[in-house]
Order: C-alpha cells, then sequence, then structure tokens
C-alpha cells in the first residue's frame, strides 16, 4: 500500500501542467511537505468539465453516494486489479481519475508487531517529481456542504520494492497525464490497464529511515 509520501518540491520544480493551473491563491500558500498523511489535503491535477487543473482533495475517498460520511470507511488505496468491480470506485475510476504529485513515497518492511517494521523511502535518483495515480470523489451534502476527497491506485511491486513490500503505488509515466485524466468507459479503460502493471525500477532508489518520532521520518545515516 501506499501510506505516506513526501512533496518536497519547490513550486518552480512541480511539474508545468499542476503549477500552471495553480489558482494565485493555492499557489501563493503552496509549501513543501516531507510527509503527507492520510487525511490531510493534498495537491491533485484532474479533469472536470474538460478543462485540467488543479486542486486539493482530503486523502482518503468519500464516495458520492455515501449516506452518512462520519461512519463510512474512507479509503487511502485502491487495487487496480478490482478497482472496475468494486462500488466505492467504479464511478472514480471511469469519470474521476487524478494525479498525485510526489517526489518519494514510504513503505514499511519487517514484522507487524508495532514499532517493529522498518520505514523506507523510494525515490528517483535525480529527486524529480513523478505522478502517483489516484481516483477523486465529490461528496455533496443535503445541506449542500461537498467534501472533495481522492485516493492512490496501487500494483505489485516491481524488484525495487518487493523487499520492503507487498504492494506499491502506480506511478504514471509523465507526457500521459491526458489520456489518464479524460473520462473513458470500455476500450478506454482497458487501454489503461497496462500502465498499471508496474513500472521500471531503473534510476530510482530505496532508502532505509529512522523513526525518531511519530511525525517525523529521518535518513539513517
Amino acid at each position: 500500500m501506499c501510506g505516506r509520501y513526501s512533496l518536497n518540491t519547490a513550486l518552480d520544480r512541480l511539474p508545468p501542467l499542476l503549477r500552471e493551473s495553480l489558482p494565485p491563491g493555492l499557489a501563493a500558500h503552496y509549501a513543501p511537505v516531507t510527509e503527507v498523511r492520510p487525511g490531510q489535503p493534498v495537491l491533485a491535477l484532474r479533469q472536470e468539465h474538460g478543462r485540467i487543473g488543479a486542486a486539493l482533495l482530503l486523502w482518503g475517498l468519500l464516495p458520492e453516494w455515501c449516506r452518512d460520511p462520519l461512519a463510512a470507511p474512507r479509503p487511502i488505496n485502491a487495487r487496480h486489479e478490482t478497482v472496475g468491480a468494486r462500488a466505492s470506485f467504479r464511478g472514480p475510476w471511469r469519470h474521476r481519475r487524478c494525479l498525485l504529485p510526489a517526489d518519494g513515497f514510504y513503505e514499511w518492511k519487517g514484522p507487524a508487531r508495532a514499532g517493529r517494521k522498518q520505514p523506507w523511502l523510494i525515490r528517483r535518483r535525480d529527486r524529480r517529481p513523478f505522478w502517483l495515480a489516484g481516483l477523486w470523489d465529490r461528496w455533496i451534502g443535503p445541506d449542500g456542504s461537498e467534501v472533495e476527497s481522492g485516493c492512490v491506485l496501487t500494483t505489485a511491486p516491481n524488484r525495487l520494492v518487493a523487499p520492503i513490500h507487498g504492494r506499491m503505488p502506480v506511478i504514471l509515466p509523465a507526457g500521459l497525464e491526458e489520456a489518464w485524466l479524460a473520462p473513458a468507459d470500455g476500450a478506454g479503460l482497458r487501454a489503461l490497464e497496462p500502465l498499471m502493471a508496474g513500472w521500471d525500477p531503473q534510476g530510482w532508489e530505496a532508502l532505509p529511515l529512522a523513526a525518531k518520532a511519530p511525525r517525523q521520518l529521518d535518513l539513517l545515516a
């Protein structure tokens, strides 16, 4: 799974498609983040009404059909193998795919006992940002209130991640943003499936971390 990631990239180094669509207010308050956590607002790129633009989504998908947002599960990940069959993900998979910018993601290795897992940071060696493939949805309450939320798609691990964890996020290659974000059905969705089967780890690295504090992860010397 992908339960933490980083976007520790300066504004002027964000992907141009995202940077150029940031509203002035959002751009003015943008700040790099070392550890993005579930439940927090996350920066995303999406297409709506035929236009691609930036948005803030809560990390943890709240389906549009949910009756009680306080009691509903809020998945942070969706397995790509079953995304078209699960009620929470079917609609977003067809019509509301998104991309989350990141420059690293975290996975934990080791026994499941509390406090015993070893955190690792997986990132590009050149430190450039990349796209986490995801889904988003909009929940509208009876009073007209809205919640926009999203989740990260996951896939089987490649040879870099496999020794650390049994899943990893789907990472979309640069240049395919418009194809990923466009609403699709049938053949269009099938054409996207190869993009979720895994990614080449050449040019990537996995670094062990030390968890010195609940909200702080440091590279081991």
